[in-house]
């Protein structure tokens, strides 16, 4: 079944279907599999294969692996560190086009959003191999002249990360670039419906030279809740990253609280996109369809709610509508596919549900609009609706599909309010080229990041997280690293003046 699958994929040793624990390629403790009728191509409902249906066992036999490795590895300057880890980056160039047929198989997304979910990966470990060896701490005053202050940054110890399908392989990377970076071993659990992305990045970290127990992977479906709980409450992990949505983020939060665990969340979104009347609308028009309708509009910061301006709002409609009917919707095997299928039936049944929703409430489709059975089981067509109003659940849930809804308001504070009418706050977005707005807007609007003239909002050097509802921590950046880095503070007295 594997063969038949990945049969473009030229290393075929990237494709495993197994845990990795302590530096071998292993079956769960139970010897039980996913549901192979559970695990396939989105595009095609093609079975892919199986994968070990991991317990609580397994995570224990990983943790250990970590706890075992950390000694070792936090012992190593960040410059030892950080040849390893440019390793990892050097082999996934090398690899990176069996690495995106990988992610486009068994995830959907077209090809050219596959490619760059790779480039994100080889981006994020370039990055954490610089700052590995630039992990600097610091010097403070005493009160008292013959005292010291030096405050040093330890790793946190044992890490976790719990990851998501629609970004498989970059969440982990982006995740484990960081704590490997800051001398944690870590234990990564993708998402049931992507194993074989994560496994691909895990074969060439392997080849990489990261040592036996430092980088762990254990893979589970029906068992995630419980895998999830024990490490949650394991006391050897000492920090958890969560990716996904805040019903699961806050489980793990009251699961962490006994353990007293450091935790990043980055939990739902519901983005504003805010088109103001002095904006350039060609630059609005083509920084929406990036946000909008990447990986078919299945990204945490996804534009979801798009704030038109009432005296632009027919141009840019116009200009968005030209945009939107020259995609190509179809299969990631297609090298022409603009938008792929969602990623299974209930994501296609929700896009649905919110645009009957919103016609239901006096929204007009102007393109799309329903599933495009014609073309597989998960696909739906990119979709754009006029008229929407705040009563919509658009407005007030995250659709996670190719349905751009487009809201109209009048002044600047209109459009602020409404767009800080949610519950959440990951991204915003605002088109506008007036100096004094864009101030105004950036420092107005309730979100932990704010694209401005772009659709793109994610890189290795820039803080990623949100607030309220959508989580809290950072990842990327040097803020990224400290999550995985705890403070000493040394305290030293008695130095005697020699002036």
């Amino acid at each position: 079944m594997l063969e038949t699958a990945f049969q473009s994929v030229q290393d075929s040793s990237l494709v495993v279907g197994k845990n990795y624990i302590d530096g071998e390629w292993r079956e769960s403790r139970s010897n039980q599999r996913f549901q192979a009728d559970i695990w396939a191509n989105p595009a095609n409902n093609q079975l892919l294969g199986t994968s070990p249906e991991s317990n609580v066992d397994d995570v224990e036999d990983a943790i250990l692996a970590a706890q075992k490795a950390l000694p070792a590895w936090k012992s190593k300057s960040g410059r030892e560190r950080a040849r390893i880890l440019r390793r990892w980056f050097d082999l996934i160039i090398e690899h990176k086009e069996d690495l995106a047929k990988i992610i486009s198989t068994e995830n959907g997304k077209a090809q050219a959003d596959a490619a760059g979910e790779v480039g994100m990966c080889a981006g994020f470990l370039e990055w954490f191999s610089e700052e590995a060896a630039r992990i600097h701490g610091d010097v403070a005053p005493h009160s008292n002249p013959t005292f010291r202050i030096n405050i040093i940054k330890e790793p946190i110890g044992v890490c976790a990360m719990i990851l998501p399908w629609n970004f498989p392989a970059a969440m982990m990377v982006r995740k484990l670039a960081a704590s490997l970076a800051a001398g944690c071993p870590s234990i990564a659990k993708p998402d049931g419906l992507t194993p074989f992305s994560a496994s691909a990045f895990a074969v060439l970290a392997e080849r990489a030279g990261i040592p036996t127990g430092v980088f762990n992977l254990i893979h589970a479906l029906e068992n995630t809740p419980a895998v999830g709980k024990a490490l949650c409450e394991h006391p050897l992990v000492r920090k958890l990253s969560f990716t996904g949505s805040t019903r699961v983020g806050k489980i793990l939060l009251a699961q962490s609280a006994s353990n007293v665990q450091k935790l990043s969340l980055e939990l739902g979104g519901n983005a504003p996109f805010l088109v103001l009347d002095d904006a350039d609308l060609e630059v609005a028009v083509s920084s929406l369809v990036v946000s909008k309708f990447k990986v078919s509009g299945q990204t945490c910061v996804c534009a979801n709610r798009i704030y038109v301006q009432e005296g632009i709002h027919d141009q840019f409609v116009e200009k968005l509508l030209t945009a939107v009917r020259a995609f190509k919707l179809g299969p990631a095997s297609d090298v022409n596919t603009t938008q792929g299928p969602l990623i299974n039936a209930n994501a296609v049944a929700k896009s649905k549900d919110h645009v009957e929703d919103a016609i239901s409430k006096g929204g007009k489709v102007l393109v799309g609009g329903r599933p495009a059975s014609e073309l597989g089981p998960n696909f739906f067509q990119p979709t754009v609706i006029v008229n929407a109003t705040q009563n919509m659940k658009i407005a007030h849930e995250e659709t996670f599909g190719p349905v751009a809804a487009i809201f109209k308001f009048k002044t600047d504070e209109e459009g602020i309010q409404y767009a800080n009418d949610a519950d959440v706050g990951l991204a915003s977005y605002l088109m506008t080229t007036g100096h004094d707005r864009v101030r105004a807007f950036s420092e107005g609007l309730q979100a932990g990041m704010v694209a401005v003239n772009t659709g793109v909002i994610a890189d290795p050097a820039s803080p990623f997280g949100g607030i309220k509802n959508s989580g809290f921590g950072r990842e990327g950046s040097k803020y990224g690293l400290d999550e995985y880095l705890t403070l000493k503070t040394i305290v030293t007295g008695g130095f005697k003046s020699i002036v």
